[in-house]
């Protein structure tokens, strides 16, 4: 069963950062690509970040682009998101997600964590 474990939601005000953790079983980690979706109040969720199973590729919504990067070390079985420069607009629950490749996990992740709530005020 694959589970995965967000960690590192909160308060922070705008300019700040935050970071991101997901943590995975050892089974998860080596066999998918990882990543995060966020869900803001009203709106649909959306794709923030991927990564490939090795870490040799990563994907960054073109908007998050300079101020969100993602990273993944398998010897921690574990997965971040830093977010810099942060807006009050990035408030939202940040999701991690788990799919078999970068490409299918952008567009519809096969698993899903329950998600960390962070708020960014102005």
């Amino acid at each position: 069963q694959v589970q995965l474990l967000e960690f590192g939601g909160g308060v922070v005000q705008a300019g700040g950062s935050l970071r991101l953790s997901c943590a995975t079983s050892r089974f998860t980690d080596s066999r998918y690509a990882m990543g995060w979706f966020r869900q803001a109040p009203g709106m649909e969720r959306e794709v923030v970040a991927g990564i490939t199973r090795s870490g040799d590729s990563t994907y960054v919504t073109e908007s998050l682009k300079g101020r969100f990067a993602i990273s993944r070390d398998n010897a921690e079985n574990t997965v971040y998101l830093q977010m810099n420069s942060l807006k009050p607009e990035d408030t939202a629950v940040y999701y991690c997600v788990a799919g078999h490749t970068l490409t299918a996990l952008t567009r519809t992740p096969n698993y899903w964590g329950q998600g960390t709530k962070v708020t960014v005020s102005s």
